[in-house]
């Protein structure tokens, strides 16, 4: 069974990473990609992502709009909401790439302790670690804000109480705190009542 989901893990990782890399970043007019100052997050470039990490990796970040995508939008067949985020600058050699499930309804304004799993990829590394589960983090505070269309500004702050552990469970992290804002944009649109 750990088998099982060690791939069910990696493969959702590997797919997360496939469509990052097929994306394309935004050209300007006149094809300059480097003029391209729009944000890569939010439009009123309010998005960021603080963070803590312990044990194997020791690590804090404090990323702003500029510094970082992020995308999000429903969570794939377990309900709630699924955010990316990831630092925009290339040539890094750590990348790390934090993923929250989030047991939340999109567009349900404001919640309270709510249960979160956590993946952080480093890319080009080959090292995931995920808490495996909605029972080890906890957003104290998430707040979603409607923007044009379909989309929300969701912004959390919250904590890990047990470590994330790699795939081949030889080592693990602690998320001891994290703080974000990014931008989710909720699924096809339903159909009109009839």
């Amino acid at each position: 069974m750990p088998s099982l989901h060690r791939s069910f893990v990696l493969g959702t990782v590997l797919l997360i990473g496939a469509a990052d890399c097929a994306r394309h970043a935004p050209v300007a007019p006149g094809g300059n990609a480097a003029a391209a100052t729009a944000s890569a997050c939010l439009p009123d470039r309010s998005g960021y992502l603080r963070l803590r990490v312990r044990g194997a990796q020791n690590f804090d970040l404090d990323w702003r709009d500029a510094e970082l995508t992020c995308e999000g939008g429903p969570r794939p067949g377990q309900g709630g909401l699924r955010l990316t985020f990831a630092e925009r600058a290339p040539g890094r050699e750590h990348r790390p790439r934090l993923v929250f499930g989030i047991a939340a309804i999109p567009g349900a304004g404001s919640s309270h302790a709510v249960p979160t799993n956590v993946t952080l990829l480093f890319e080009g590394e080959g090292r995931v670690y995920s808490t495996r589960g909605d029972d080890k983090c906890t957003i104290d505070e998430l707040v979603q804000t409607p923007l044009a269309g379909r989309a929300f500004r969701v912004a959390g702050r919250g904590f890990c109480a047990a470590p994330a552990a790699s795939l081949d469970g030889k080592d693990d992290v602690l998320v001891s705190r994290f703080d974000f804002a990014g931008r989710v944009v909720d699924g096809e649109p339903t159909d009109p009542p009839q």
